[in-house]
Order: C-alpha cells, then sequence, then structure tokens
C-alpha cells in the first residue's frame, strides 16, 4: 500500500480561501445563504468558510450538520444527528463535503436537506473532487480536482479531527 500526501496544510487553507471568494462572487445578498456541513469533516470545512466569510465580508453565516447515514442507499442507520437550528426554507443552501466521488453522499445529503425544509437553491462546495461519478451530480465550487484510480482511496485529515491538516491518497496494491 502506497501512501502520497498531494495537499499540505498550506494548499488546504488557500483551497478553502479560494471556495470562500468564490461563494462571495457568486452570491449577491450572502445573507440569504446557509452552510450545511455532512458529517464530520464537512463540517469543519464549513465552519472554516464561515470563519472566511466573516473576516472577508463582516457577516455571520449559520452553519448546520448533516448526517447522510440514514438517507443513503446501502446503509441503513435510524439514529439521525442532524443538527440545522435554523430554518433553511426559500434560502440558498450550500452543502459542504470533504471528497466527492460517486455523488451517493450528496444524493443523501439532498434527501435529509429536503427533510428540514424547501430552499430556494442548493449548490456543492467540496475540498476535493476526485472523479468517478455515479449519479448526475457536480459540485459547484472546488478546492482541488484530484483524478484518481478506483484502486486509489483519498484521505482528508483535518487538525480538529486529526491533528493535522492534509490530503493523502492512498492506493491498493495490485495483487
Amino acid at each position: 500500500m502506497k501512501t502520497k500526501e498531494v495537499v499540505d496544510d498550506i494548499t488546504m487553507n488557500r483551497a478553502i480561501t479560494r471556495i470562500t471568494y468564490e461563494i462571495i462572487e457568486r452570491n449577491k445578498d450572502l445573507s440569504q445563504i446557509v452552510l450545511a456541513g455532512i458529517k464530520t469533516r464537512g463540517v469543519f470545512i464549513a465552519k472554516r468558510i464561515q470563519q472566511r466569510l466573516a473576516q472577508l465580508e463582516n457577516i455571520d453565516i449559520p452553519v448546520g450538520e448533516v448526517d447522510t447515514k440514514p438517507f443513503r442507499d446501502d446503509v441503513k442507520v435510524e439514529e439521525d444527528t442532524t443538527l440545522i437550528p435554523f430554518d433553511i426554507t426559500d434560502r440558498e443552501v450550500i452543502l459542504v463535503d470533504d471528497v466527492l466521488y460517486t455523488g451517493r453522499t450528496i444524493r443523501a445529503a439532498i434527501d435529509n436537506l429536503v427533510s428540514h425544509g424547501r430552499p430556494s437553491r442548493v449548490s456543492l462546495a467540496v475540498l476535493v473532487d476526485r472523479g468517478h461519478r455515479e449519479l448526475p451530480i457536480r459540485a459547484d465550487y472546488v478546492g482541488k480536482n484530484i483524478p484518481t484510480s478506483r484502486r486509489e482511496e483519498i484521505i482528508v485529515e483535518m487538525t480538529e479531527k486529526d491533528g493535522q491538516d492534509r490530503v493523502l491518497i492512498v492506493e491498493e496494491d495490485a495483487s
């Protein structure tokens, strides 16, 4: 098994800042935006975007937490730990996740979101887009495009959970 660091802490911070600037550029009325981080690392990325928006635009954007497990088609979990302490109806929700791969997690997140209200629009911000879509889903905001093979896995580590910021590619041995 080979492991390679493809994004370090400085590059990750730049990618999150780039996403934040793109959100500012594409949204005239930032007061209509809410961020919904997909558990677990998507929540950390959403909170960092929230902090950057506060620094750059002096606005406090609400952040919710979306649990996709109860809405997935491959795993069934009864308990839903989603925390959206604000009304999303008629708001622009930006879903935030660490890695976009097949699109199934995003589909589950959207299913969960619409069970809490009817947003005026849902867009997607991801730190890493690795390709290999199984559903017609694409990210509106992408920190890094990292093409991968199906034998490779992307691991995102974040200080809040893992003690450091970095993105790794782990390749299975071809045996």
